[in-house]
């Protein structure tokens, strides 16, 4: 059957964003969503009282955090090796998400009680690995709450 997308629709891209977001459903647990400003993809993380660690804050819970930005690079990644390949028409066949390597976190300051936001850029990528830089921040672009830096295994080469 032919895709509901049509190729020379804009939404193409909107919805194969929104195809690759719903495959991790840690990220509709947690209250994350992702805007697309041109080729710029940006995520949300929602405000939502369990995702508080410290109480006596209150702040943000340091995983919450990591996962956030992990989640954010990953579909960063993926979006874009599927406009690469030019893959916008949605197959609806499982989608491989590149696998983590490593991921190392700088927590900045506490993230506060209120909704945060998160930008993944590609600073290396290869035909078996990749390396992204991600930062997030909360009321203030430039005043970040934490940052990381994730290498990630592409999908081909370990299959």
């Amino acid at each position: 059957m032919a895709s509901k997308t049509n190729s020379n629709s804009p939404d193409s891209v909107d919805e194969l964003l929104a195809y690759l977001t719903s495959r991790i459903p840690y990220s509709k647990f947690l209250g994350i969503d992702f805007e697309r400003h041109g080729d710029e993809l940006t995520s949300r993380l929602k405000y939502n009282q369990t995702l508080i660690g410290n109480p006596n804050g209150p702040f943000l819970h340091g995983g919450a955090t990591a996962a956030f930005l992990e989640i954010t690079a990953v579909i960063e990644l993926a979006w874009r090796k599927h406009l690469e390949r030019g893959q916008v028409k949605l197959e609806r066949s499982p989608s491989k998400f590149p696998k983590t390597v490593s991921f190392s976190i700088d927590y900045l300051r506490p993230g506060e009680p209120e909704p945060a936001f998160a930008r993944a850029v590609i600073i290396r990528s290869g035909r078996r690995f990749a390396t992204l830089h991600v930062v997030g921040w909360q009321s203030e672009r430039n005043r970040l709450f934490a940052q990381a830096t994730g290498h990630f295994q592409l999908p081909g080469s370990y299959e």
